[in-house]
């Protein structure tokens, strides 16, 4: 028996039978025999201790009448079952438990005479609560969703750490209120609902033992060793501050549980793939280590150390396994690398490839020091974990990255010309002090009361897009296979070959639902691992040969699929951004003779612009609202230019191609901060925030009522949300229209609501793409990718 009494509960606990007593008096009274006469039995035995069924507190008799205890909880408890459940009589939330099944004995035992059972993250506050949530759950009747996942870690004989879920049955207790419970309001309930963390309220609430928790619970454990482990390190290695990173005794300790390996060690390097070496990143030199670069900082894949074993790690990007490394000394030709290896103790060891993408990240160590510990059976646990550690690598390389693009921006960044002058001062006096004084703080760069104009050339669909051509890759190499196999020689392999040209054309039949998201490294992992292979080792006649070289030279040399109609479409879309940001770059000349304003760019599935006009970014020269008017022409009339080059544009690609464009109104001035962190600029205050929001969402959302998008192929959307604003954009329009530039027709709606926005409003009109305006002369795909190029 294991009791450990919290300090302070709202209930007074009383281990009680009564329930279990009544239903034993119920069976005595039936008419099935062997089942009354035996509860008759046990009745009578249970008549001489009347606590059983008033309420047990005093612990000793629990102790002095176990056999008959397990007697009376025989149904519960089937004897058949004792060695398989996890399984014991406890109070919920306290560590009081008896009437152990066998297996959980068993378990209890191997973790030795001083491991003591705690509920995992538990602390007394979070007792306390729960044991008054079940108050108010129970009692008032509250819908109150408060149990979180409950876990025992518990020691095997080995001392690896195994993780058992929790679950609690309280069937068979009931809550009483004592005397000095108080009986709360419904306002009362809602204000600790509210306020979960202030336990003076729910003491005051629910004092001390001023409730009855009577009867008894039943705990049950399963086994979730791996599933917990394998959360603990999500946790662990997805932590967003590199500083927080799992150290190296949390993700052993993790990979102990998974493996039940007790003294497996765990280690990784990085891979670069543009000079081909594996480093020790340097930023977890006390946090994880290795095994292969114990002390180089950096490698050459090729170097001899490696020798062959690598190359199908490198090449094929498979497990390395090495179940006993003496072995592996004397049967192979690399014995530098094994020699290392056993200087370090190991016996056995495990390298996995990290793979995102088809490009390999680093590589995973596991090594332990027992021979045949780790193998190619249980290194196949790791698919389980893998895509937490390529997550994790992944992020290492990407943090690496913007914190390179962050020493190229802070020392080599380029500040748009408009804005220079302010950096420069700034820099000025940064220089000018920098002789007195160590502590100079740079001021930060605002600029006040400027006017944003916002708009966008989107691609329309490209998403879509992007996963049709996805199939029609993945189609075209699996007709090819099929083809393949159809001119092969009849005689060879016709069982195998016959079935693998039924899962080639399972395969492609499935490419005509939408895509799923693992369906292409399915389908790849499935040719490489199932189809090449027997490729190579079929008989070929003079046509299938033929074809199969065709088909190799087919294959994309990074991805190993074909990527002809993938690539078309990257294509297309790198020359539509290309061409319109061109577009857009070479009127930015001309706009900025209106009036100095800041300007930035950006690429996405289409062409982004922010533009910031206002006397505080030219304070030499006078600013009137007309040139801000001036400018909003001068959008328009280029997102007009933008929509014909693109018209022109889509006979020569591959893909056609529509595109939808968007200008934001937003009349009210505000100011932009230059972000030191970020090196950008971005509007500054809580009130213009709602300027960012709209910025964010206004593409995707809808004409209110309906679900029709607010954008539309070949047309502009202009959204705004004054009277005045919609006023001088007709005024554009109708200008524009009369230069026959639009269409005579417009369409007005209201747009829906978004988060924290209402009220706005919308103008959609058509760019005019006929053989009125001035065609250039026709350009042809190759031309564009040349120019591409």
């Amino acid at each position: 028996m294991d009791i450990h009494l919290p300090k302070e509960s709202p209930f007074k606990t009383i281990i009680s039978f009564h329930k279990l007593i009544e239903s034993l008096e119920e069976i005595a009274l039936s008419n099935v025999d062997y089942r009354a006469n035996y509860a008759k039995a046990l009745l009578k035995q249970i008549e001489t201790i009347p606590e059983f069924r008033t309420g047990i507190q005093d612990f000793s008799i629990i102790k002095n009448n176990e056999a008959l205890i397990k007697n009376l909880l025989a149904d519960l408890f089937p004897t058949a079952l004792t060695n398989n459940e996890i399984k014991a009589v406890t109070i919920p939330f306290q560590n009081v438990s008896f009437n152990y099944t066998d297996r959980f004995k068993k378990i209890l035992r191997n973790a030795g005479d001083e491991f003591y059972m705690e509920i995992r993250d538990f602390d007394d506050h979070q007792f306390y609560i729960n044991n008054c949530c079940l108050i108010l759950g129970v009692y008032y009747k509250q819908r109150i969703d408060f149990n979180k996942p409950f876990f025992y870690d518990i020691p095997d004989e080995e001392g690896v750490e195994k993780h058992y879920r929790i679950l609690y049955n309280a069937d068979f207790m009931e809550i009483i209120p004592n005397e000095n419970s108080i009986d709360l309001t419904q306002d009362e309930i809602n204000l600790l609902i509210d306020n979960y963390n202030d336990i003076d309220l729910w003491k005051e609430k629910f004092p001390p033992g001023s409730w009855t928790l009577k009867g008894f619970g039943i705990v049950s454990l399963f086994d979730a060793t791996i599933e917990s482990a394998i959360s603990n390190l999500k946790s662990n290695l997805l932590k967003p501050d590199s500083k927080t990173v799992a150290t190296d005794e949390i993700v052993t300790n993790i990979f102990r549980s998974i493996f039940k390996v007790p003294d497996l060690r765990v280690g990784f390097i990085v891979y670069n793939p543009e000079e081909e070496k594996f480093l020790r990143p340097l930023k977890f030199d006390h946090q994880l280590q290795s095994f292969l670069l114990t002390s180089d900082q950096e490698i050459d894949c090729k170097n001899a150390f490696f020798g062959c074993s690598f190359e199908n790690l490198l090449d094929n990007k498979e497990l390395f396994v090495i179940s006993d490394v003496k072995k592996f000394i004397e049967e192979s030709s690399n014995k530098k690398l094994g020699e290392h290896l056993l200087k370090q103790g190991i016996q056995s060891c495990v390298f996995a490839p990290v793979i995102k993408d088809d490009h390999l990240l680093g590589v995973v160590e596991l090594v332990s020091s027992t021979v045949r510990d780790l193998n190619s059976i249980n290194a196949t646990k790791l698919e389980l974990v893998l895509p937490y550690l390529t997550d994790t690598i992944d992020r290492y390389n990407t943090d690496m990255q913007h914190q390179i693009a962050s020493i190229i921006q802070r020392e080599y960044t380029t500040i748009h010309p408009s804005v220079y002058w302010k950096f420069k001062k700034e820099s000025q006096n940064y220089f000018q002090n920098t002789n007195q004084t160590k502590d100079y703080i740079f001021k930060e760069i605002v600029f006040k009361n400027v006017y944003p104009l916002y708009g966008q050339i989107d691609i329309k669909g490209s998403s879509e897009h992007r996963n049709e051509t996805v199939k029609r890759d993945l189609k075209n190499q699996l007709t090819a296979l099929l083809k393949i196999f159809e001119s092969q020689d009849p005689n060879t392999n016709l069982v195998l070959l016959e079935q693998r040209k039924f899962e080639l054309e399972s395969f492609r039949d499935e490419l005509d639902a939408p895509l799923k998201a693992d369906t292409e490294q399915y389908i790849q992992r499935y040719i490489e691992e199932e189809i090449h292979p027997l490729l190579k080792n079929t008989k070929e006649t003079q046509k299938s040969e033929k074809l199969e070289r065709l088909y190799f030279e087919s294959l994309d040399e990074k991805s190993g699929l074909f990527y002809q109609e993938r690539k078309k479409f990257d294509n297309a879309m790198s020359i539509i951004n290309k061409r319109l940001a061109t577009v857009l770059d070479k009127k930015q000349v001309e706009a900025q003779e209106i009036y100095p304003h800041y300007y930035e760019r950006f690429k996405t599935d289409g062409v982004e612009h922010n533009l910031y006009i206002g006397a505080s970014i030219a304070p030499t020269k006078p600013f009137d609202i007309m040139y801000l008017h001036n400018l909003r022409l001068w959008q328009l009339q280029t997102l007009c230019e933008m929509e014909l080059e693109h018209h022109q544009l889509k006979e020569s690609l591959p893909y056609e191609l529509d595109v939808t464009s968007l200008i934001l109104v937003f009349s009210a001035p505000l100011s932009i901060r230059f972000r030191m962190d970020e090196k950008r600029f971005d509007v500054d205050g809580t009130y213009n925030a709602r300027y960012e929001v709209v910025k964010k969402r206004i593409d995707k959302s809808n004409i209110k009522g309906t679900n029709e998008r607010i954008t539309e192929k070949e047309k502009i959307t202009i959204v705004y949300s004054q009277n005045s604003e919609e006023a001088e954009y007709l005024k554009y329009i109708k200008y524009l229209q009369h230069k026959k530039i639009l269409e005579p027709s417009i369409e007005q709606f209201e747009v829906e609501d978004l988060q924290g926005v209402s009220g706005l409003r919308a103008i959609r009109v058509k760019v005019i793409n006929n053989n009125a305006n001035p065609v250039k002369q026709k350009i042809t795909y190759q031309d564009l990718l040349d120019e591409l190029n």
